[in-house]
């Protein structure tokens, strides 16, 4: 009877206890890579939940300036305010208003965290016109493209005064970047920066953010946002907006554009930021609520193949929660 033949290659020698795996694993985790996602509702006494989206809320400016202190003592890589603003019109007149409700965020933020946390601040005008689209509609419908540039323009310098550290144009809009890195140069915020909402697709996981941001939009916002099929448009969209002078470029959404993460981050050579959005975010609560999976391993399974997948900065909704988690491992 012929002998067993035994493996030479042992890899699981490597796996044998949670020592060994964390000695050898090639993708980690850490706090200072989450950026949190918030949203600041106008007009409000106490945060309001939002039910698409079990644990978290629209902030009132107490629960946000809280917010923001604990994200900085976390260790978080930064904050990403949204605001929702008690009015609306078709210019999305709010987004430029020095009172208006994101403006006063940003300040207040500011004033809580000073250096301790970086704080940025979504550049788009859907949360703030009646009409829900990322720019100014024109007569025949069509989103405006270099009329809602000067707009940003305007928004970007509103945000670099109220004390911001990073913008975030997200509208895809085309020139977008390079006219907010100009408008601000130009007023001397040469230190604020830019990350850009680079390859943003027209997505189907977007639904629990508009009910985060009380979104106005009817239609959708195909004429702007990327195509699903398409990743070269997305690498091209990031080298343009590096081009234009952006700091950081972004891939969103994330899990369902992972390759597009990979092919962005091959290709440029500045961060690269990936947005773990609503839909992704309230799938898995979805799932961890009926007890089909284990909440907590999935959430690091995501956010570890987000940067596996290349992401150097991930925003996300469970960015608090898992550095906590980290914390608690160590």
């Amino acid at each position: 009877m012929a002998e067993a033949a035994f493996p030479v290659a042992r890899p699981r020698r490597l796996r044998r206890t949670p020592t060994l795996r964390r000695l050898v694993a090639e993708t980690t985790v850490e706090a200072r890579q989450l950026v949190l996602p918030a949203f600041v509702r106008e007009g409000i006494s106490e945060p309001v939940p939002i039910s698409s989206m079990p644990g978290v809320v629209q902030h009132t400016h107490d629960s946000l300036r809280r917010a923001a202190a604990e994200a900085a003592e976390l260790g978080l890589g930064g904050i990403m305010l949204f605001g929702v603003p008690e009015w609306k019109d078709a210019r999305g007149s709010g987004a430029v208003d020095p009172d208006g409700i994101l403006n006063v965020a940003i300040e207040e933020v500011v004033s809580e965290v000073g250096d301790a946390l970086p704080v940025m601040a979504d550049l788009c005008l859907d949360e703030f016109t009646d009409h829900g689209h990322c720019g100014l509609v024109a007569p025949d419908g069509s989103v405006d493209n270099d009329s809602t540039l000067e707009v940003y323009a305007a928004m970007a310098l509103a945000q670099a005064s109220a004390g911001v550290d990073l913008v975030g144009p997200s509208g895809m809009m085309d020139g977008q970047v390079g006219v907010i890195r100009a408008a601000l140069d130009a007023a001397g915020h040469t230190d604020v920066a830019i990350l850009a909402y680079s390859a943003k697709y027209a997505s189907a996981f977007y639904g629990p953010f508009r009910e985060a941001v009380d979104s106005s939009l009817q239609g959708d916002r195909r004429t702007y946002q990327q195509d699903g099929g398409n990743v070269r448009e997305g690498v091209r969209e990031a080298l343009l907006d590096v081009a234009e002078g952006a700091d950081l470029v972004m891939v969103k959404p994330a899990l369902a554009y992972l390759d597009v993460i990979r092919a962005v981050r091959d290709a440029v050579d500045v961060p690269v930021a990936a947005y773990n959005i609503s839909g992704e975010y309230s799938m898995l609560e979805a799932a961890a609520a009926n007890g089909w999976i284990d909440r907590e391993a999935a959430i690091l399974e995501t956010l570890t193949s987000i940067r596996r997948a290349g992401a150097d900065v991930t925003l996300t909704y469970w960015a608090a929660e898992v550095a906590r988690l980290l914390r608690a491992a160590r």
